[in-house]
Protein backbone atom coordinates (compact mmCIF):
# COMPACT_ATOMS: atom_id res chain seq x y z
CA UNK A 1 0.00 0.00 0.00
CA UNK A 2 0.72 4.14 -0.15
CA UNK A 3 2.15 5.64 2.82
CA UNK A 4 -1.50 6.82 3.97
CA UNK A 5 -2.61 9.40 6.16
CA UNK A 6 -5.90 8.89 8.38
CA UNK A 7 -7.59 12.38 9.53
CA UNK A 8 -11.25 13.22 11.06
CA UNK A 9 -13.12 16.23 9.24
CA UNK A 10 -14.95 16.92 11.69
CA UNK A 11 -14.79 17.44 15.52
CA UNK A 12 -13.61 13.94 15.91
CA UNK A 13 -15.22 10.45 16.59
CA UNK A 14 -15.88 10.49 12.82
CA UNK A 15 -15.02 6.27 13.05
CA UNK A 16 -11.19 6.41 12.24
CA UNK A 17 -10.16 3.74 14.37
CA UNK A 18 -12.82 1.28 12.00
CA UNK A 19 -10.99 2.88 8.90
CA UNK A 20 -7.27 2.24 9.89
CA UNK A 21 -7.69 -1.15 11.38
CA UNK A 22 -9.38 -2.05 8.12
CA UNK A 23 -6.41 -0.10 6.51
CA UNK A 24 -3.91 -1.78 8.57
CA UNK A 25 -4.13 -5.25 7.08
CA UNK A 26 -2.15 -4.41 4.21
CA UNK A 27 0.61 -2.17 6.23
CA UNK A 28 4.04 -2.58 7.31
CA UNK A 29 3.93 -0.14 10.32
CA UNK A 30 1.09 1.75 11.39
CA UNK A 31 1.97 5.08 13.38
CA UNK A 32 -0.54 7.46 15.94
CA UNK A 33 1.07 11.40 15.65
CA UNK A 34 -0.65 13.41 18.19
CA UNK A 35 -2.66 13.51 20.65
CA UNK A 36 -3.00 11.43 23.55
CA UNK A 37 -5.32 9.57 25.51
CA UNK A 38 -8.35 12.05 25.24
CA UNK A 39 -9.55 10.23 22.72
CA UNK A 40 -10.82 6.83 21.94
CA UNK A 41 -10.74 4.77 19.03
CA UNK A 42 -13.85 1.58 18.86
CA UNK A 43 -13.06 -1.33 17.22
CA UNK A 44 -15.58 -4.16 16.51
CA UNK A 45 -14.15 -7.46 15.34
CA UNK A 46 -16.26 -10.15 14.85
CA UNK A 47 -18.66 -8.69 17.11
CA UNK A 48 -16.04 -8.13 19.86
CA UNK A 49 -15.62 -4.20 21.21
CA UNK A 50 -12.18 -3.07 21.59
CA UNK A 51 -11.27 0.44 22.56
CA UNK A 52 -7.75 2.16 22.42
CA UNK A 53 -7.11 5.15 23.13
CA UNK A 54 -2.99 5.50 23.17
CA UNK A 55 -2.15 1.94 20.88
CA UNK A 56 -2.66 2.66 16.75
CA UNK A 57 -5.75 0.24 16.23
CA UNK A 58 -3.14 -1.96 14.12
CA UNK A 59 -2.31 -3.34 17.07
CA UNK A 60 -5.24 -6.00 16.79
CA UNK A 61 -3.75 -7.46 13.29
CA UNK A 62 -0.68 -9.67 14.14
CA UNK A 63 2.94 -9.17 12.90
CA UNK A 64 2.13 -5.09 12.62
CA UNK A 65 4.65 -2.73 13.71
CA UNK A 66 2.59 -0.08 16.41
CA UNK A 67 4.64 3.07 16.59
CA UNK A 68 3.76 5.80 18.87
CA UNK A 69 5.26 9.55 16.82
CA UNK A 70 7.20 12.27 18.69
CA UNK A 71 3.62 14.68 18.09
CA UNK A 72 1.30 12.35 21.32
CA UNK A 73 1.37 13.00 24.63
CA UNK A 74 1.76 9.93 26.56
CA UNK A 75 -0.03 8.93 29.76
CA UNK A 76 2.44 5.91 30.72
CA UNK A 77 -0.14 4.76 33.45
CA UNK A 78 -2.99 4.32 30.52
CA UNK A 79 -0.58 3.22 28.18
CA UNK A 80 0.71 0.02 30.28
CA UNK A 81 -3.12 -0.21 31.22
CA UNK A 82 -4.12 -1.03 27.67
CA UNK A 83 -1.02 -3.41 27.75
CA UNK A 84 -2.47 -5.40 30.21
CA UNK A 85 -5.55 -5.63 28.30
CA UNK A 86 -4.39 -6.44 25.24
CA UNK A 87 -2.09 -8.63 26.85
CA UNK A 88 -5.04 -10.76 28.83
CA UNK A 89 -7.00 -10.89 25.13
CA UNK A 90 -3.75 -13.25 23.85
CA UNK A 91 -2.31 -10.37 21.77
CA UNK A 92 1.61 -9.56 21.07
CA UNK A 93 2.36 -6.21 22.80
CA UNK A 94 6.07 -6.95 23.07
CA UNK A 95 8.55 -4.42 22.54
CA UNK A 96 9.35 -6.85 19.28
CA UNK A 97 6.29 -4.88 17.12
CA UNK A 98 5.63 -1.32 19.71
CA UNK A 99 7.74 1.51 20.21
CA UNK A 100 7.54 4.59 21.18
CA UNK A 101 9.48 7.61 20.24
CA UNK A 102 12.03 9.31 22.67
CA UNK A 103 10.52 12.66 21.98
CA UNK A 104 7.46 11.46 23.11
CA UNK A 105 6.35 14.02 25.79
CA UNK A 106 4.89 12.24 28.97
CA UNK A 107 1.54 12.99 30.64
CA UNK A 108 2.97 13.52 34.31
CA UNK A 109 0.18 13.15 37.52
CA UNK A 110 0.40 16.71 38.23
CA UNK A 111 -0.97 17.34 34.81
CA UNK A 112 -3.91 15.67 35.49
CA UNK A 113 -4.20 17.93 38.72
CA UNK A 114 -3.26 20.98 36.78
CA UNK A 115 -6.12 20.31 34.20
CA UNK A 116 -8.68 19.78 36.89
CA UNK A 117 -7.73 23.00 38.91
CA UNK A 118 -8.08 25.18 36.08
CA UNK A 119 -11.49 23.54 35.09
CA UNK A 120 -12.96 23.92 38.38
CA UNK A 121 -11.96 27.43 38.60
CA UNK A 122 -13.36 28.78 35.43
CA UNK A 123 -17.32 29.78 35.42
CA UNK A 124 -19.65 27.50 34.41
CA UNK A 125 -19.75 30.15 30.41
CA UNK A 126 -15.72 29.75 30.43
CA UNK A 127 -15.59 25.75 30.28
CA UNK A 128 -14.20 24.42 27.39
CA UNK A 129 -15.18 20.84 28.16
CA UNK A 130 -11.81 19.09 28.52
CA UNK A 131 -11.61 15.55 29.22
CA UNK A 132 -9.35 16.81 32.50
CA UNK A 133 -6.38 13.39 31.35
CA UNK A 134 -3.73 16.39 31.06
CA UNK A 135 -2.97 16.65 27.67
CA UNK A 136 -3.07 20.70 27.69
CA UNK A 137 -0.78 21.31 30.86
CA UNK A 138 1.21 18.48 29.05
CA UNK A 139 1.80 20.28 25.79
CA UNK A 140 2.46 23.60 27.82
CA UNK A 141 5.31 21.88 28.98
CA UNK A 142 6.50 21.13 25.86
CA UNK A 143 6.47 24.31 24.43
CA UNK A 144 8.15 25.50 27.85
CA UNK A 145 10.61 23.41 26.98
CA UNK A 146 10.44 22.32 31.02
CA UNK A 147 8.36 19.06 29.58
CA UNK A 148 9.62 14.91 30.70
CA UNK A 149 10.26 13.12 27.20
CA UNK A 150 10.10 9.19 27.28
CA UNK A 151 13.86 9.12 26.84
CA UNK A 152 14.35 10.42 30.40
CA UNK A 153 12.89 7.11 31.72
CA UNK A 154 15.90 5.94 31.14
CA UNK A 155 17.65 7.94 32.97
CA UNK A 156 16.32 8.35 36.53
CA UNK A 157 18.17 11.02 38.15
CA UNK A 158 17.44 13.19 35.04
CA UNK A 159 13.92 12.02 35.83
CA UNK A 160 14.28 13.57 38.89
CA UNK A 161 15.64 16.13 38.69
CA UNK A 162 13.19 17.63 35.80
CA UNK A 163 10.01 16.67 37.81
CA UNK A 164 11.62 18.95 40.64
CA UNK A 165 12.01 21.76 38.52
CA UNK A 166 8.83 21.41 36.43
CA UNK A 167 6.99 21.29 40.24
CA UNK A 168 8.74 24.89 41.28
CA UNK A 169 6.30 26.87 39.58
CA UNK A 170 3.40 24.79 39.06
CA UNK A 171 3.37 24.56 42.60
CA UNK A 172 3.00 28.04 43.02
CA UNK A 173 -0.26 27.65 40.85
CA UNK A 174 -1.43 25.14 43.04
CA UNK A 175 -1.37 26.96 45.92
CA UNK A 176 -2.02 30.45 45.53
CA UNK A 177 -3.97 30.58 41.90
CA UNK A 178 -6.13 27.25 43.03
CA UNK A 179 -5.82 26.97 46.36
CA UNK A 180 -4.64 23.59 46.37
CA UNK A 181 -1.91 21.55 47.77
CA UNK A 182 1.95 21.61 46.96
CA UNK A 183 2.50 18.65 44.68
CA UNK A 184 5.38 16.89 46.18
CA UNK A 185 7.71 16.10 43.91
CA UNK A 186 9.61 12.89 45.42
CA UNK A 187 5.82 11.42 45.75
CA UNK A 188 5.89 11.79 41.90
CA UNK A 189 9.14 10.35 40.98
CA UNK A 190 8.18 7.53 43.22
CA UNK A 191 5.01 7.10 41.64
CA UNK A 192 6.31 7.18 38.06
CA UNK A 193 9.24 5.26 38.66
CA UNK A 194 7.84 1.96 38.11
CA UNK A 195 5.93 2.46 34.91
CA UNK A 196 8.93 4.21 33.52
CA UNK A 197 11.04 1.15 34.07
CA UNK A 198 8.70 -0.73 32.55
CA UNK A 199 8.14 1.59 29.12
CA UNK A 200 12.10 1.57 28.71
CA UNK A 201 11.85 -1.47 26.55
CA UNK A 202 9.65 0.14 24.42
CA UNK A 203 11.44 3.38 23.32
CA UNK A 204 13.41 3.54 20.17
CA UNK A 205 13.76 5.84 17.02
CA UNK A 206 10.43 6.07 15.04
CA UNK A 207 11.80 8.01 12.39
CA UNK A 208 14.32 5.32 11.16
CA UNK A 209 11.25 2.58 11.96
CA UNK A 210 9.20 4.45 9.46
CA UNK A 211 12.02 4.92 6.94
CA UNK A 212 12.38 0.95 7.48
CA UNK A 213 8.95 0.87 6.18
CA UNK A 214 8.72 3.63 3.60
CA UNK A 215 6.05 2.94 1.11
CA UNK A 216 3.60 0.58 3.87
CA UNK A 217 3.14 3.14 6.74
CA UNK A 218 -0.70 4.27 8.41
CA UNK A 219 -0.54 7.21 9.90
CA UNK A 220 -3.45 7.36 12.72
CA UNK A 221 -4.66 10.45 13.65
CA UNK A 222 -7.21 11.58 16.66
CA UNK A 223 -9.55 14.04 17.11
CA UNK A 224 -10.81 15.89 13.79
CA UNK A 225 -9.84 19.07 11.88
CA UNK A 226 -12.18 21.37 13.17
CA UNK A 227 -10.41 20.79 16.80
CA UNK A 228 -6.99 21.69 15.51
CA UNK A 229 -5.10 24.11 18.22
CA UNK A 230 -4.85 26.49 14.83
CA UNK A 231 -7.77 25.59 12.55
CA UNK A 232 -10.38 24.63 14.80
CA UNK A 233 -12.85 26.38 16.75
CA UNK A 234 -10.37 27.56 19.36
CA UNK A 235 -10.92 28.38 22.04
CA UNK A 236 -12.72 24.86 22.02
CA UNK A 237 -10.26 22.78 20.48
CA UNK A 238 -7.87 20.32 21.41
CA UNK A 239 -4.00 20.94 22.26
CA UNK A 240 -2.16 19.93 19.09
CA UNK A 241 -2.53 20.16 15.22
CA UNK A 242 -5.04 17.82 14.00
CA UNK A 243 -4.72 18.28 11.00
CA UNK A 244 -2.49 16.21 7.84
CA UNK A 245 0.73 18.04 7.87
CA UNK A 246 1.57 17.23 11.48
CA UNK A 247 1.72 13.98 10.69
CA UNK A 248 5.16 14.35 9.26
CA UNK A 249 6.44 16.55 11.88
CA UNK A 250 4.50 14.55 14.81
CA UNK A 251 6.36 11.00 13.78
CA UNK A 252 9.56 12.49 12.67
CA UNK A 253 9.07 12.07 8.55
CA UNK A 254 8.66 13.61 5.58
CA UNK A 255 5.55 15.77 3.84
CA UNK A 256 6.69 14.22 0.79
CA UNK A 257 6.01 10.52 2.41
CA UNK A 258 2.24 11.24 2.27
CA UNK A 259 0.44 10.59 -0.10
CA UNK A 260 -3.05 8.67 -0.20
CA UNK A 261 -5.04 11.29 2.66
CA UNK A 262 -8.23 9.43 3.42
CA UNK A 263 -10.78 12.27 5.26
CA UNK A 264 -13.20 10.49 7.31
CA UNK A 265 -16.57 11.61 7.43
CA UNK A 266 -19.43 10.61 9.47
CA UNK A 267 -22.70 10.99 7.47
CA UNK A 268 -23.61 13.44 9.93
CA UNK A 269 -22.15 15.19 12.36
CA UNK A 270 -21.46 14.74 15.99
CA UNK A 271 -19.48 16.95 18.91
CA UNK A 272 -18.58 16.07 22.25
CA UNK A 273 -17.53 19.15 24.68
CA UNK A 274 -18.57 23.08 24.38
CA UNK A 275 -17.96 25.10 21.13
CA UNK A 276 -20.05 26.39 18.33
CA UNK A 277 -22.50 23.65 16.42
CA UNK A 278 -24.33 25.03 13.77
CA UNK A 279 -25.95 22.20 12.37
CA UNK A 280 -27.17 20.53 16.01
CA UNK A 281 -30.53 19.37 16.13
CA UNK A 282 -32.03 19.55 19.23
CA UNK A 283 -35.21 17.78 18.60
CA UNK A 284 -36.19 14.51 17.56
CA UNK A 285 -33.92 14.39 14.04
CA UNK A 286 -31.06 14.62 16.86
CA UNK A 287 -32.64 12.52 19.57
CA UNK A 288 -32.88 10.04 16.70
CA UNK A 289 -29.24 10.11 15.71
CA UNK A 290 -28.10 9.76 18.73
CA UNK A 291 -29.90 6.63 19.64
CA UNK A 292 -29.52 4.79 16.45
CA UNK A 293 -25.47 6.04 16.22
CA UNK A 294 -25.25 5.13 19.97
CA UNK A 295 -23.29 8.46 20.14
CA UNK A 296 -21.06 7.84 23.74
CA UNK A 297 -17.77 9.70 23.89
CA UNK A 298 -15.38 6.28 23.65
CA UNK A 299 -12.91 8.05 26.17
CA UNK A 300 -15.99 9.95 28.54
CA UNK A 301 -19.01 8.49 28.11
CA UNK A 302 -20.69 11.50 27.24
CA UNK A 303 -23.65 11.82 25.05
CA UNK A 304 -22.71 13.22 21.67
CA UNK A 305 -24.71 16.55 20.32
CA UNK A 306 -25.77 15.14 16.92
CA UNK A 307 -26.84 17.42 14.24
CA UNK A 308 -26.69 17.26 10.04
CA UNK A 309 -23.82 16.90 7.84
CA UNK A 310 -22.34 20.29 7.57
CA UNK A 311 -20.23 20.63 4.12
CA UNK A 312 -19.36 23.77 5.03
CA UNK A 313 -16.83 22.26 7.47
CA UNK A 314 -16.41 19.57 5.44
CA UNK A 315 -15.36 22.00 2.45
CA UNK A 316 -12.68 23.81 4.78
CA UNK A 317 -10.92 20.37 6.23
CA UNK A 318 -10.72 19.73 2.52
CA UNK A 319 -8.71 22.46 1.78
CA UNK A 320 -6.77 22.34 5.05
CA UNK A 321 -5.85 19.01 4.43
CA UNK A 322 -5.82 18.13 0.98
CA UNK A 323 -7.49 14.05 0.86
CA UNK A 324 -7.44 12.31 -2.09
CA UNK A 325 -10.52 10.59 -0.80
CA UNK A 326 -13.71 10.61 1.45
CA UNK A 327 -14.34 7.49 3.99
CA UNK A 328 -17.94 7.65 4.72
CA UNK A 329 -18.65 5.87 7.76
CA UNK A 330 -22.10 5.29 10.08
CA UNK A 331 -24.13 5.44 6.61
CA UNK A 332 -26.46 3.04 8.22
CA UNK A 333 -27.79 5.23 10.68
CA UNK A 334 -29.51 7.60 8.17
CA UNK A 335 -31.85 4.86 7.30
CA UNK A 336 -34.97 5.28 8.62
CA UNK A 337 -35.31 9.23 8.05
CA UNK A 338 -37.66 10.54 5.59
CA UNK A 339 -35.85 13.37 5.04
CA UNK A 340 -32.22 13.88 5.19
CA UNK A 341 -30.91 17.69 5.33
CA UNK A 342 -27.53 18.45 4.46
CA UNK A 343 -25.54 21.90 4.88
CA UNK A 344 -24.54 23.43 1.86
CA UNK A 345 -23.75 26.97 3.11
CA UNK A 346 -23.84 30.01 5.82
CA UNK A 347 -25.33 32.80 6.41
CA UNK A 348 -22.96 35.19 8.18
CA UNK A 349 -23.32 39.04 8.54
CA UNK A 350 -26.23 38.71 5.60
CA UNK A 351 -23.71 37.40 3.57
CA UNK A 352 -23.94 33.61 2.02
CA UNK A 353 -20.17 32.14 2.45
CA UNK A 354 -19.20 28.68 1.85
CA UNK A 355 -16.12 28.37 4.13
CA UNK A 356 -16.16 28.81 8.28
CA UNK A 357 -15.24 32.67 9.17
CA UNK A 358 -12.31 33.19 10.31
CA UNK A 359 -13.40 35.17 13.96
CA UNK A 360 -13.26 33.70 16.82
CA UNK A 361 -16.46 31.82 17.60
CA UNK A 362 -17.82 33.23 14.37
CA UNK A 363 -19.23 29.74 13.33
CA UNK A 364 -21.75 30.80 16.59
CA UNK A 365 -23.02 33.10 14.51
CA UNK A 366 -23.80 31.94 11.69
CA UNK A 367 -27.24 30.20 10.15
CA UNK A 368 -27.43 27.00 8.23
CA UNK A 369 -28.67 26.86 4.70
CA UNK A 370 -29.89 23.70 4.07
CA UNK A 371 -30.50 20.74 1.14
CA UNK A 372 -33.34 18.78 1.76
CA UNK A 373 -32.85 15.01 -0.08
CA UNK A 374 -35.25 12.30 0.22
CA UNK A 375 -34.60 9.35 3.12
CA UNK A 376 -34.72 5.56 2.88
CA UNK A 377 -36.19 3.21 5.01
CA UNK A 378 -33.67 0.25 3.74
CA UNK A 379 -31.95 -1.66 6.01
CA UNK A 380 -28.08 -1.58 4.22
CA UNK A 381 -26.02 -2.90 7.04
CA UNK A 382 -25.76 -6.31 4.43
CA UNK A 383 -24.77 -3.71 1.73
CA UNK A 384 -21.23 -4.91 0.27
CA UNK A 385 -20.98 -2.81 -2.37
CA UNK A 386 -22.46 0.51 -3.89
CA UNK A 387 -25.07 -1.48 -6.03
CA UNK A 388 -26.26 -2.65 -3.27
CA UNK A 389 -27.64 0.78 -1.67
CA UNK A 390 -30.84 2.44 -1.96
CA UNK A 391 -31.10 4.87 -4.70
CA UNK A 392 -31.80 7.47 -2.10
CA UNK A 393 -28.49 6.46 -0.35
CA UNK A 394 -26.41 6.36 -3.81
CA UNK A 395 -28.06 10.09 -4.24
CA UNK A 396 -27.19 11.59 -0.73
CA UNK A 397 -23.54 10.12 -1.13
CA UNK A 398 -22.90 11.72 -4.77
CA UNK A 399 -24.11 14.95 -3.47
CA UNK A 400 -21.74 14.63 -0.84
CA UNK A 401 -18.75 14.23 -3.24
CA UNK A 402 -20.30 17.28 -5.32
CA UNK A 403 -20.33 19.85 -2.97
CA UNK A 404 -17.06 18.84 -1.20
CA UNK A 405 -14.91 18.33 -4.58
CA UNK A 406 -13.76 14.82 -3.57
CA UNK A 407 -14.69 11.58 -4.38
CA UNK A 408 -15.93 8.57 -1.91
CA UNK A 409 -13.65 6.00 -1.81
CA UNK A 410 -14.82 4.03 1.34
CA UNK A 411 -18.29 3.22 2.80
CA UNK A 412 -19.14 2.42 6.38
CA UNK A 413 -22.61 0.58 6.95
CA UNK A 414 -22.19 -0.73 10.18
CA UNK A 415 -19.14 -1.07 13.49
CA UNK A 416 -18.32 -4.36 12.19
CA UNK A 417 -14.91 -4.73 10.36
CA UNK A 418 -16.79 -6.30 7.41
CA UNK A 419 -19.55 -3.88 6.93
CA UNK A 420 -16.76 -1.57 4.96
CA UNK A 421 -16.57 -1.63 1.33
Amino acid sequence: MANTVVFGSQWGDEGKGKIVDMLAEDAKAIVRFQGGNNAGHTLVVDGEECILHLIPSGILHPGKQCLIGNGVVLDPFVFCEELDKLAARGIDVSSSRMMISKKTHIIMPYHRLMDAAREAAKSADGKIGTTGRGIGPCYEDKMNRCGIRAGDFANPELLKDKIAKALEEKNVLFTNLYGAEAVDPEAIYNDVLPVAERLVPYLGDVSSAIQDAAGSVLFEGAQGTHLDIDHGTYPFVTSSNTVTANAASGSGSSPRDLERIIAIVKAYTTRVGSGPFPTEQLNEEGDYLQSQGHEFGATTGRKRRCGWLDLVVLRESARLNGPTELAITKLDVLSGLKEIKLCVAYEYNGEQIAYPPQEQNGMAYVTPVYETMPGWDEDITGARSWDELPENAVNYLRRVEEISGVKIGIVSVGPDRAQTF
